[in-house]
């Protein structure tokens, strides 16, 4: 802007104001003259321009609306007035004119004033531009680590459930099986190694998922043995082409284990599917005769971590006797 505006304003107002009188374009003193008034409008553009800067140290457009509008229109008034009516009266004495036009000098001082008066609001319009954006950017920042904060905490309550869950089932294996229960204690060391490397993660391949999900159901296949029975109605080509957050499916099958009577008589029934980019999880329902204390973590849980991530909420309810758990999913190629 002062590349362009100064020697512009330096040169169109002294020839729209006549300032140059009779001067010609053969005489030396009308070049002269341009890089005289160029000096003008060079000190009144770094003047005002090092007022306003002082005067936005002191004041904002939010605290003291009023006084840095006041204190504005002083800076640009009393400095651009005096120096102009200074510097023009000296521009008559150099050029030899008959007699100063003070007519000439009000006209020139006036349209000084409204120039610089645009150009210092030209200048705050782009510096209150500036702050919103970085205002928004900084905004946009805390929210962002509000909901990792967030996001961590709720992965966090994940590990004690966990291993409070696994940690029973394992002192019961112990007690009547303790072959399974060192199988089981290896099968829960791969668990675990999972989810201890997709803590950072937010996003997984529903692949790698199903695979996870798939040694979780060897740990409940090694307690429950047959009494519990998984399908899976997509083939292996669908799993390549979603994502979904971490440990999002085995929440389920531990809500519906955790929550329905399991025996070889009468076996839990757990069927997965995809439709319409969401993954179907339904179980049927063994309500247990005595309900264990829930803590409320699973499916709390995961429906908040997919309101952070994607926004978008899980739908759980009851239809024709199977809990029915609809997870969406996030297609890699949208």
């Amino acid at each position: 802007m002062r590349l362009i505006g100064i020697p512009l304003f330096g040169m169109v107002i002294p020839n729209l104001t006549g300032l140059f009188g009779n001067l010609r374009f053969t005489d030396g003193l009308y070049w002269g003259g341009y890089l005289y008034f160029i000096a003008l409008a060079t000190l009144i553009w770094q003047g005002n321009r090092y007022l306003l800067f002082r005067t936005r140290r002191r004041f904002t457009w939010f605290d003291k609306p009023i006084e840095k509008l006041i204190l504005l229109c002083l800076n640009n008034v009393f400095y651009t007035s005096p120096l102009t009516v200074a510097w023009l009266c000296v521009w008559y004495q150099w050029a030899n004119f008959d007699s100063i036009k003070w007519d000439t000098i009000l006209i020139v001082t006036l349209v000084n004033v409204i120039c610089v008066l645009f150009v210092t609001h030209v200048y705050e319009t782009v510096f209150m531009m500036k702050e919103q954006q970085s205002e928004q950017l900084k905004n946009a920042q805390l929210l962002r680590a509000k909901a990792e904060a967030e996001l961590s905490a709720l992965k966090n309550q994940i590990d004690p459930h966990f291993m409070f869950n696994s940690l029973n089932t394992l002192t019961y294996l112990i007690t009547n099986d303790s072959s399974k229960a060192s199988s089981f204690t290896e099968n829960l060391a791969e668990v675990y190694r999972y989810i201890l490397a997709q803590k950072e993660q937010s996003l997984v391949l529903l692949e790698d998922e199903l695979s996870f999900t798939h040694k979780y159901t060897d740990l409940l296949h090694l307690r429950f043995g047959e009494a519990l029975h998984i399908r899976k109605h997509f083939n292996g080509s669908i799993e390549k082409e979603y994502l979904i957050p971490p440990t999002s499916v085995f929440v389920a099958f531990e809500n519906a284990v955790k929550h329905n009577e399991l025996s070889e008589q009468s076996p839990l029934e757990i069927d997965m599917d995809v439709r319409d980019g969401n993954l179907f999880i339904a179980n049927t329902i063994q309500q247990r005769r005595t309900l264990q204390r829930s803590s409320k973590i699973g499916l709390k849980n995961l429906e908040e971590r997919f309101k952070i991530l994607t926004g978008k909420c899980i739908s759980a309810g009851v239809q024709e006797n199977k809990f029915i758990i609809s997870i969406p999913l996030i297609p890699i190629h949208s």
